[in-house]
């Protein structure tokens, strides 16, 4: 018998490279609409410096008028530091807690101002704060798969610090194609491994990707055992902090149509999917 996958959606990824502001009603309102939909997650915004994500700076006002009452779908914010869990712990709403761990001493150093060591020891406070107030700790693998900046990469160097994180308990590691750099093959490779070598621990990919290999890249996950899928509506999304231009998120939309021709997803409420995609059009008009 198949299991059932695991959709994060991910309207911070495609809101957060957003250059004009998105009035906090409008976040708001379309959050509310995306919580109709069936999702596992929604990772819904971030507690870090406003300087580097201006579009996330009201994420303290968002969170409070979320309505969960008749929702199942649980709420990720991510957060940079041990400040920023402690901004995010207090709001008994928020589930998760996801950090960036970069495998890339360059983009670690320029998304969380903090060395690959010194964010593994932020990892650690986290953790323990996390166990303290009842909150899981996601961890993503940026660059996961490659940088542009000419780092040390390997797999063994993925591995390597990965392994460090699993001593810890992380109980989910989400591998990160930051740039769209993964071909299917290496996304395979990676997500087999850690799928056998860390069978306690929830294995999850955030792709980003173009359309055109959007499919190879999710069904290399998929047959690797992954479970656990980020994508974002329309597509929309990157990280603003890699200083390139944005490649997308995989788009929700097609992976709900992939992952349903397999019989692999919950039932959605499709009548609240489908407004929630006009209001993305709106809210990402000219995208």
């Amino acid at each position: 018998m198949n299991q059932a996958v695991k959709l994060i959606e991910c309207p911070r990824d495609a809101m957060q490279g957003w250059k004009p502001f998105i009035p906090t009603a409008q976040k708001v309102e379309y959050l509310n609409a995306l919580l109709k939909v069936g999702f596992d997650t929604l990772d819904c915004g971030s507690f870090v410096s406003p300087k580097a994500i201006p579009q996330m700076a009201d994420t303290k006002e968002v969170i409070p008028q979320l309505d969960l009452s008749h929702s199942n779908t649980k709420l990720l914010t991510i957060i940079a530091n041990l400040r920023g869990a402690e901004e995010a712990v207090v709001f008994d709403q928020i589930t998760y807690l996801g950090f960036p761990f970069s495998v890339s001493e360059t983009f670690q150093l320029r998304n969380a101002n903090s060395t690959i060591a010194e964010s593994l020891d932020r990892v650690e406070e986290i953790q323990h704060l996390c166990i303290k107030t009842g909150k899981q700790l996601v961890v993503y693998i940026s660059m996961g798969f490659g940088n542009p900046y000419g780092d040390p990469y390997s797999p063994e160097i993925v591995f390597e610090w990965v392994d460090k994180l699993a001593a810890m308990d992380i109980g989910i590691i989400s591998l990160a194609d930051t740039v769209g750099l993964a071909a299917p093959e290496q996304v395979a490779s990676l997500t087999n491994y850690l799928v056998k070598a860390l069978p306690d621990t929830e294995i999850g990919v955030h792709l980003h990707s173009t359309p055109f290999n959007q499919e190879a890249k999710t069904a290399a996950a998929l047959q690797a055992g992954c479970r656990r899928f980020d994508g974002a509506l329309k597509g929309i999304g990157g990280c603003p902090m890699a200083n390139d231009e944005l490649v997308g998120n995989m788009n929700t939309e097609w992976m709900i149509a992939y992952f349903e021709q397999q019989h692999l997803l919950p039932v959605l409420n499709k009548e609240a999917l489908l407004e929630c995609s006009r209001m993305a059009d709106s809210i990402f008009a000219g995208h």
